[in-house]
């Protein structure tokens, strides 16, 4: 494998490692853009066991999640929680088949959501109508999950070839993109009792606005989902309810230096990793300096949309919904600190203006 492959693209291992005092990691594989695996924890008590992140919805992913608890030990149907850190899919997919065959919990964050909820789907009076067997029914679908952003224009559910695709690995079709319901949630320094001690919850928005790290002081083990990774820098969504998402990212980020216990740290792609400040520092770092990409913009574009100023900071081929909402957080920030103003035309579109 070459040695610049970000720990995070590497593919599942099928090893079962115990990375904390009763806990073991089962790596689940995925294919998503920059992501090879999802790592799974298994943390153990008298119970039974508490999954985490328990990977995507579809065939694939659950029958590696039961071939890894297989090689663990682990009987399924002794999972007695599913803990979700945040509403990304592979976080959240295996939810549904797990409850299905162990009955289990499913602790969120109290603001756990998702952008494109099925659930308001299911909500709508056809819905049962919508058997998902023909690209007009898809179609349909996506129209209920387009939503509009705060910058102009509306973030677009995937392409009807790309629904296809997920629903035709996933035997639970019309369950495959639905939120799972918590049956417990926590909010922030709400305390927690997983692997036969006490975790407190850490509410970390930035990532997602519901993202949830857990955090055990006696062990110093930090289960960080996606908030802090080892080599690469985590999406910073723009469509979250604040003001500056790009500052509440900064904050729950400077946060992590007060978990001054941490000794390990548990990211949901990539390995264990030890030092949490520094590594928490080196994202902002590299938002910062995404900062001065944007200013460094000004002569070329005094003023400018969202996607002006994504096609800026982004690579052509990363062009899309993530980078817009990503370049949106940023000019948010600029906007706090005064650096730029912003008008909204009669179409409902966003521009920036550098002062």
């Amino acid at each position: 494998m070459s040695q610049y492959t970000k720990q995070e693209q590497e593919p599942a291992s099928g090893d079962i490692a115990e990375v904390a005092p009763g806990i073991l990691r089962l790596q689940l594989p995925i294919s998503m853009p920059g992501l090879g695996h999802v790592n799974c924890y298994a943390l153990e008590d008298g119970n039974g066991f508490a999954l985490v992140d328990p990977g995507l919805a579809n065939e694939e992913s659950f029958h590696h999640l039961v071939t890894r608890l297989d090689a663990a030990g682990i009987p399924i149907e002794r999972v007695h929680t599913a803990i979700v850190t945040h509403s990304h899919p592979d976080h959240f997919g295996g939810v549904y088949r797990l409850r299905q065959v162990s009955n289990c919990e499913v602790l969120t964050h109290q603001d756990f959501r998702s952008l494109f909820d099925r659930r308001e789907a299911e909500q709508s009076e056809d819905s049962e109508d919508l058997a998902l067997a023909s690209d007009e029914d898809l179609e349909r679908m996506r129209s209920r999950w387009t939503r509009p952003t705060p910058w102009g224009g509306v973030v677009e559910p995937p392409p009807v070839s790309e629904l296809r695709r997920f629903i035709d690995q996933a035997p639970q079709r019309r369950r495959l993109f639905a939120l799972p319901e918590p049956s417990r949630t926590v909010d922030d320094e709400d305390v927690v009792m997983f692997a036969r001690r006490e975790w407190v919850a850490v509410h970390t928005p930035g990532h997602t606005g519901d993202h949830l790290c857990l955090y055990d002081p006696t062990e110093g083990v930090l289960l960080s989902g996606d908030h802090v990774l080892p080599t690469i820098t985590p999406h910073i969504s723009g469509m979250v309810d604040a003001p500056d998402p790009l500052a509440q990212f900064f904050e729950s980020l400077r946060r992590m230096h007060t978990l001054d216990s941490v000794e390990v740290v548990l990211p949901a792609h990539g390995q264990p990793f030890a030092d949490l400040g520094g590594r928490a520092d080196a994202i902002i770092a590299h938002h910062l300096e995404r900062l001065d990409v944007i200013r460094d913009a000004a002569d070329d574009f005094p003023t400018g949309t969202v996607d002006d100023f994504m096609k800026v900071l982004f690579k052509e081929r990363s062009w899309g919904s993530m980078a817009a909402s990503e370049t949106y957080a940023h000019l948010e920030h600029l906007l706090v600190l005064g650096e730029v103003g912003a008008d909204v035309d009669d179409h409902g579109m966003r521009t920036y203006e550098f002062l």
